[in-house]
Order: C-alpha cells, then sequence, then structure tokens
C-alpha cells in the first residue's frame, strides 16, 4: 500500500547539493513527489511503499552531502495524492526566515582535480566550484540560497553551465556560483592606480612573478583583499610593514601544500585535518627551529600563524609560486578588512605594488579565522570565515533578541529559537570605519533573517558606542533595552556553548578590560554565575592603570604601579632594558603616591603586562596581548609557584592579594633567578590561586573564561588541576574565550532575565 511522507528539514542544507542529493535518492527508490527549498528549511514530500519511504527516511541523514547540518528532521506519513514523478519545486521565499545561511567553503577534492587537468573545460579556472564547495556567505544577499538572490546573478550561465546547474545527476545541479571560463567571473590584474594590466592566466602569472621579485600583492580574496608578499624576503616584509604601519603584529602566512608547511612548523593530526578541512581556518604552529621565514613575520614569536589555499584562486597562486607567503588582510590599522574595488584602490593602492582582483561583487566581509589546539580543545581565537554564521545550537529556546556586542574584537549576535546566530569577526570599534562596519552587519543580519528583536542587548559600559546604539535600535523596534556586564557575559557565552543548566557555577573570567558592577574596570574576576545573575565572589587586590589606556601601551606603567602597591614609598626607579629615564619613572611614582595617577582596575591582563615589564621582556607594546605573550613565550615549566595571600572581609569579595608575590619577583630577581623561571612561577601561582577560588567556593562546575585563557600554559594546567580536584570544567570551543564570544553570553543573559 502506498503512502505519503512529508518531511521538513532545518539547518545548513541549501548551497551543499541537498536537493539533488534528495532527487537522486527519490528516484534510486523509485518514489514519486517533490523537493523545494523555503526560507523555513528544506520540504520534501514522496509517495510509495512504506518500506521504500521507510529506507529513504533511513538514508537521508545517512547519506546527506558531507557540508550539510541538519538542525532538525520532522516528518508525518499522511494519505497519498498520487504525484506521477519526482521534481524539484521552485524555490519558495514567503514566511519567516529560518534556514542556515553557510560559511565559505574551502575547494573540494574533485574541483581541485578539475582545476589542474588539462583536459577539463574549467582547467586553471580560479573560480571553480560545485555544490561541495565555493563562496556562499559571501555571495548570499538575501534566502532563500537561489543564484538570483546572491551577486553571482550578473553572470548569466553559458549553455554547458546551465546543462551542469539543470542536470539532477550533475555534481553542480543547483550549484548557484557555477561557472565557467566563458561565462563566470574573471581574473584582472591592476597597477595601484587601477590601470588595467592583464586578465586571466596572464594576470595570475605576472602577480606571481612580482611576489617572486620581492613586490607587494592585493588580491581579492573570498571576504575581502589581502595583503600578499615573500614570507622568505625579510626586506620585502619590512616593507610591508612599513608601508602598513603594523610594526609586530605577527602576520598569518599561506603555505603552497601540507608538505611544504610541515618543513617550517610541528602539525599534529588535529591540526592537520582542521587545515585541510573545509573551514580551512588559520592554526596557531609552533615553528620549527631553523624555520626559514623571515624574522620579521613574527618578531620573537615561536608560533606561525599558518593556513593552506582554500580557494581555486589560492591553489593556483600558490602552485605556480611554490613558498609561502605573508597573507594578510587587506586593510589600514584598526579599519575593517577591505571589500570593494574602489575603495580597494583608494586604501591599498598606496600600500602595494599591484593588485589582483576580478569582477565577482563581494556582498559581505569575512577576515580568515584563526585558532589553536591545546592537546584535543580546539579553541578559537577568531570567528569567522569557515564558521560564521553557522548557529550556537542551544537546549533552550530564547526570544529574538539581537546583542550588539563588546567594544573590542567585536561580534554581534540574534536569537531564534534554540539558535543563536554569531556574525562575522568585526573588530574594535574605535574608528568610525569600524563604526559603519558594526551598523552594515546589524542591518545584514535583521534582514537576511527577517528578524525583528524583542529586545535589544549590550554591555552596561555607559559609554561604549555599542550601549548608545543598542539603546537607539530599542527604540526605534519600541523594545526594551537590556545591559549585561562583560564579565557575567563571558561566563554565560561558556556555559551555553557547554549546554549547562541554569545553576549556579564558579566562573574564573579573566582578561584585560571590563565595565565593573562599581563602575571601575574588572579583570581578575572569580564569579559564582547563573545564566539571570552573578555576584563577585573574589577578585585581584586592584592596582592603578597609570595614564589610563597608555599604560596598555607602556607596561613599564604597570609595572611601577604593582611596585608602587607591594613596596609602598620604598618603590624607587629600576634599570631595566626599554624602560624610560629613572627621572621620568621618578615622576610617576610621585604621581602614584600622590593618588593622582589613573583609574584602578582589578585585570588579570594588566597584570600579565606588568610581571612582563618587570622581567625585561617587554617595556612597550605595538600590539594588544604582545606584552603577556611574551611573558608565557619566556617561561621554564616548573612545578614551583609563589605565596597566594587571600584577604577575607566582612562584606565584598575574597582578594588575592599578590603584592607578596611581586616582593619574590623582585628578591629573585636581585637572586639573579633565570627571568624563565621566575614567568614559570607567576604563571604556576594564577592556576594555584584559580584552584584555592574553586575549593573555597565548593561548586562542583568550574567555567574558564576570558582572554586570559588563550595562555596555553595557563589553561592546560589550570583545567588539569582543578580536574585533579574532582571538579567539572568548562572551557570554550566554539566560540573564542576572548571578547569575541561576548555576544553569545549577552543573548543569554537577557534572554534569562526577559523570562526564558
Amino acid at each position: 500500500m502506498n503512502r505519503r511522507l512529508k518531511v521538513v528539514i532545518q539547518g545548513a542544507v541549501q548551497g551543499v547539493g541537498f536537493r539533488p542529493f534528495v532527487y537522486r535518492l527519490a528516484t534510486a527508490l523509485n518514489l514519486t513527489g517533490w523537493v523545494q527549498n523555503t526560507s523555513q528549511g528544506v520540504f520534501i514530500e514522496v509517495e510509495g511503499p512504506e518500506e521504500r519511504l521507510e529506507a529513504f527516511l533511513r538514508r537521508l541523514p545517512e547519506e546527506k552531502p558531507p557540508a550539510a547540518v541538519l538542525l532538525s528532521l520532522e516528518y508525518a506519513y499522511l494519505d497519498p495524492v498520487g504525484y506521477k514523478n519526482f521534481r524539484i519545486v521552485k524555490s519558495e521565499e514567503t514566511g519567516p526566515k529560518t534556514v542556515l545561511v553557510l560559511p565559505d567553503i574551502a575547494t573540494c577534492a574533485d574541483c581541485l582535480r578539475e582545476l589542474f587537468d588539462p583536459r577539463d573545460r574549467r582547467y586553471r579556472y580560479p573560480f571553480i566550484n560545485c555544490t561541495n564547495c565555493g563562496p556562499r556567505f559571501t555571495i548570499i544577499e538575501r534566502l532563500p540560497y537561489d543564484r538570483p538572490n546572491t551577486t553571482m546573478r550578473i553572470f548569466p550561465m553559458c549553455p554547458e553551465c546551465r546543462r551542469e546547474y539543470e542536470d539532477p545527476a550533475d555534481r553542480r545541479f543547483h550549484a548557484q556560483p557555477n561557472a565557467c571560463p566563458v561565462c563566470g567571473p574573471q581574473l584582472i590584474l591592476w597597477s595601484p592606480e587601477g590601470r588595467e594590466l592583464a586578465r586571466g592566466d596572464e594576470a595570475l602569472r605576472r602577480a606571481v612573478e612580482a611576489l617572486r621579485a620581492g613586490r607587494i600583492v592585493a588580491l581579492k580574496g573570498l571576504g575581502g583583499y589581502q595583503l600578499l608578499v615573500d614570507a622568505r624576503n625579510e626586506t620585502a616584509v619590512q616593507e610591508l610593514r612599513r608601508r602598513k604601519h603594523r610594526e609586530e603584529k605577527p602576520f598569518a602566512v599561506m603555505f603552497p601544500s601540507l608538505a611544504v608547511l610541515r618543513q617550517y612548523a610541528e602539525v599534529q593530526d588535529a591540526e592537520a585535518r582542521t587545515l585541510q578541512g573545509p573551514e580551512a581556518p588559520i592554526v596557531l604552529l609552533r615553528r620549527r627551529p631553523n624555520a626559514a621565514l623571515a624574522p620579521s613575520v613574527a618578531p620573537s614569536n615561536p608560533y606561525v600563524g599558518a593556513m593552506l589555499p582554500y580557494t581555486p584562486l589560492h591553489h593556483l597562486l600558490m602552485h605556480d609560486l611554490g613558498v609561502p607567503v605573508v597573507c594578510t588582510s587587506g586593510n589600514l590599522s584598526d579599519e575593517p578588512i577591505v571589500i570593494d574595488d574602489a575603495e580597494a584602490l583608494r586604501k591599498l593602492g598606496p600600500l602595494v605594488d599591484l593588485l589582483l582582483t576580478h569582477n565577482r561583487p563581494i556582498a559581505r566581509h569575512a577576515d580568515d579565522s584563526v585558532l589553536f589546539f591545546e592537546g584535543p580543545l580546539r579553541v578559537m581565537v577568531r570567528r569567522a570565515r569557515g564558521f560564521a554564521p553557522l548557529p550556537i545550537l542551544l537546549k533552550q529556546t530564547l526570544p529574538n533578541l539581537l546583542a550588539l556586542g563588546p567594544h573590542l574584537k567585536n561580534t554581534i549576535a540574534l536569537s531564534q529559537g534554540r539558535r543563536v546566530f554569531l556574525s562575522q569577526h568585526i573588530g574594535d570599534l574605535d574608528t568610525l570605519e569600524a563604526r559603519q562596519t558594526l551598523r552594515q552587519v546589524v542591518r545584514d543580519f535583521l534582514r537576511l533573517y527577517d528578524h525583528r528583536p524583542e529586545a535589544v542587548v549590550s554591555d552596561a559600559h555607559p559609554d561604549y558606542f555599542t550601549t548608545h546604539e543598542a539603546r537607539r535600535l530599542a527604540e526605534d523596534f519600541g523594545v526594551p533595552h537590556v545591559t549585561v556586564y562583560h564579565h557575567h557575559a563571558h561566563i554565560a557565552a561558556c556555559m551555553a556553548e557547554n549546554e549547562l543548566s541554569n545553576e549556579p557555577v564558579l566562573g574564573l573570567s579573566w582578561d584585560g578590560t571590563g565595565y565593573g558592577t562599581d563602575g571601575t574596570v574588572w579583570g581578575g574576576e572569580v564569579l559564582v554565575a547563573d545564566y539571570r545573575d552573578f555576584r563577585r565572589f573574589a577578585t585581584l587586590w586592584s592596582f592603578v592603570l597609570p595614564g589610563g589606556e597608555r599604560a596598555i601601551r607602556e607596561p613599564w606603567r604597570l609595572a611601577l604601579a604593582l611596585l608602587h602597591e607591594a613596596l609602598g614609598p620604598e618603590a624607587a626607579p629600576l634599570d631595566i632594558p626599554g624602560w624610560p629615564a629613572p627621572e621620568r619613572q621618578a615622576l610617576l611614582l610621585r604621581l602614584l603616591r600622590q593618588g593622582n595617577a589613573g583609574p584602578r582596575t582589578t585585570s588579570c591582563g594588566r597584570l600579565f603586562d606588568g610581571v612582563a615589564a618587570l622581567l625585561g621582556l617587554r617595556a612597550r607594546v605595538t600590539y594588544e596581548g604582545q606584552a603577556a605573550m611574551m611573558l608565557e613565550w619566556h617561561l621554564d615549566p616548573t612545578e614551583e609557584a609563589y605565596s597566594v595571600e587571600i584577604h577575607e572581609e566582612a562584606s565584598g569579595p575574597l582578594r588575592w592579594d599578590w603584592r607578596p608575590m611581586v616582593r619574590e619577583i623582585l628578591a629573585d630577581l636581585r637572586k639573579g633567578v633565570v627571568t624563565s623561571r621566575i614567568a614559570g612561577r607567576f604563571h604556576n601561582t594564577l592556576v594555584r590561586w584559580g584552584v584555592e577560588m574553586a575549593r573555597r567556593a565548593g561548586l562542583p562546575r568550574v567555567v574558564l573564561s576570558g582572554g586570559c585563557f588563550q595562555n596555553r600554559y595557563l589553561l592546560r594546567h589550570l583545567r588539569n588541576r582543578l580536574q585533579a580536584e574532582g571538579f567539572r570544567v568548562y572551557v570554550h570551543q566554539q566560540v573564542p574565550p576572548n571578547d569575541g564570544g561576548i555576544a553569545l553570553g549577552q543573548i543569554v543573559v537577557a534572554a534569562y532575565r526577559l523570562g526564558a
């Protein structure tokens, strides 16, 4: 007896060849009916004998395309209506938009084979793709994901591409970016002034020659322009730094292949799989001794941010060049990556010798994602291309909310049901350009997901741009504006991605800067928290940020502030390499004694910076976190630690008094103890403090969040020690522990406060 099976699938099922897969499966089982893309997901109806329908239902999730993600599969058996064949129905755009937008997917093995096959009609075509790979997020303008709704609509398909697109048996059936050299985007080489120099393979050949000659080339990638230069050529790398005004911040490096990469860095199995996976992020790898990269690629850094080619254009360029290249975002300092061609000429033209571009528009920016592995754990540093905008799936259903995220490392988020869509990395919001990009991403997400928020969420800091913007948006929508404290958002984000229930946890929220409930700068916090609320269980003994923001750029100021707290009037100028003259130090000490040198903070990140300066590792920094990272890279693993003294007060949180530790560090320096051992002892002292707080709090679950947990040594040793003591420890794996995960925490805290 024939039945009709109705199936509704939600997830990442558009742009991955899902409808062709359903067509082939249904026809192989001699079933009739139809499949359709809608803004809510994929709808399927099939008719046939019940045993074949059961086989269809079983094989759908088992044999789905590799890039497809099924979040829900609902079905019902109904009476048949007499379908005569199986067909693909035109996409439907009405109704609320709940389908997932896929991230851009690295070039698949089948397309790579064709790319380098002289017999193939797409031989050396830089925009080859199929249903299993290619651009998605950066070309979609609206849902559903069909060619007219993408930036590919300006390229009418030639008869051969149209035949592939309409053939259910073809790998390119309904591949929306499908194109070939006859009908698709074209590669163009420009001079810095915008004069066309070459097209097609000739443009690529001349760009390769320029890179070999030590020239700087801007390349239009998937989510924006990138700046390339030979990573072995010290003079060329230094010139890129000079033009870009980027003094020491590490550059990412693209390697021609995994085999070449292994000559320069140590690559474990999980790292290799990730580098070669569909996300193809930058992975931070330990450099091999004597690796022949230019010293200026990553000065004083034992790691290299490594990536492999992930677009056909990258594959062709790296195949022809055969050597690693610096591959860094094409932008001016503190501005978002450039995606517009005219803007590229205006902003990047003065920085480069050539621009290797093309005529496929980019709908939205997407930087490269960055991550590292700590043992089996994958730790996100920047979540963007390859991951965004796939949602974080939660256990609980949330109202429709919009969160504008933090001020630094900004991402935004919106919630629909059990899903929280986290945007691509936007960056620090100090510049007008970055703030305009934030506004554009908000508009983009609200339109893409047809989202009307029931509340708008921001940080509690009264002066942040995001706070003012959230208040404005809330007024525009006529909905509440909810504020969430920074360090609570950190803990809530980690709880949410680990699917923890709403029961109190001990949250170690250690980072550089966050607005606290008392209006001061927090950063070394131990919180007892659930999703709705928190209390400050413990914190650091506070110290002064001499000169405010200036202290972050000049850690010697922080070191003097630590000395002032630890020694009082006995604190005196020190003779440490890189520090200013004694007279200038004495002036700052005088201001510290007078109590008007700057605001006070409990920042764990600034404590790292101050100790690094005290050890002579870094008196001034040229990028965020530089001093703290050098302290980690410098350490010699040891079991030793310094004193941990806890102050208990009648009211208020426990306080770790780190002043005895600073006095012990000074004593070690005077005794000639090597600074690498001191650095190791300092890290172990932080571990000891964290464990002691967990013992005193007595809660079984401990959550680690904040930028300090990008420190591999701290993360590994604190996690291991806590687990050895019987605590269940939760860390970030889907979103960054740094501020890039804050928007997720803002969403869940606001949801619970609104009654989720």
